[in-house]
């Protein structure tokens, strides 16, 4: 079985991804692979390059300057869609083949997919359940403020950027709230294992 996993910036995507992990899945990770396919030699990084210019590729390594690229695409939503048509492709491209040989190499094993904007990308069609960390937004921006010391108006912005976490929530198949205790939401992870028979 291969499932989504979702949030929204600071609800604890990660911490249920830690936990799922810990119980015995297999861990699919979107940020991880987006820096993979960027690597010097990747076809991705070389198709940035040719729509951006050389000045995004550090010169004495041939790594991706993300400075000089961030310059460039920051406040431009048509440059941004450009750099997303490259990279979203590859990403998701590389994350099904490695689901697929995770499905081949181990069939009896819950396989995660962790993926921020998952919704947003149009992706949820491609698993068979998608599960969401949630938060109340009000307490999603409290945590963000805390988690990177930034004022309210900042965190609201970003929050604002992703889909609404009740949106998220309404369509998810599994929601995991981590609104209070490490432990409750341990127990929510539990109850979701026993509920799919997974061993």
């Amino acid at each position: 079985m291969k499932i989504g996993l979702t949030g929204g910036i600071a609800t604890g995507k990660s911490t249920v991804a830690s936990m799922l992990v810990e119980r015995g899945a297999l861990l699919v990770d979107a940020d991880q692979v987006a820096r993979e396919v960027v690597m010097p030699g990747e076809p991705a990084l070389e198709a940035v390059a040719s729509k951006f210019g050389q000045a995004v590729i550090h010169k004495d390594d041939g790594t991706l300057n993300r400075k000089a690229l961030g310059a460039i695409v920051f406040n431009n939503k048509d440059k941004l869609a450009q750099l997303e048509g490259i990279l979203h492709p590859a990403i998701r491209t590389r994350m099904q083949q490695r689901i697929k040989q995770y499905e081949i190499d181990f069939p009896q094993k819950l396989v995660v997919a962790d993926i921020p904007l998952l919704y947003e990308t149009g992706q949820a069609s491609l698993y068979d359940g998608i599960m969401v960390a949630y938060v109340p937004e009000k307490l999603q921006l409290e945590r963000l403020m805390l988690r990177n010391a930034i004022e309210a108006d900042e965190a609201q912005r970003r929050v604002k950027l992703q889909m609404d976490i009740e949106e998220k929530k309404r369509l998810a198949d599994w929601v995991i709230d981590n609104s209070g205790t490490l432990e409750e939401t341990s127990r929510q992870i539990d109850l979701f294992w026993k509920s799919q028979g997974l061993l």
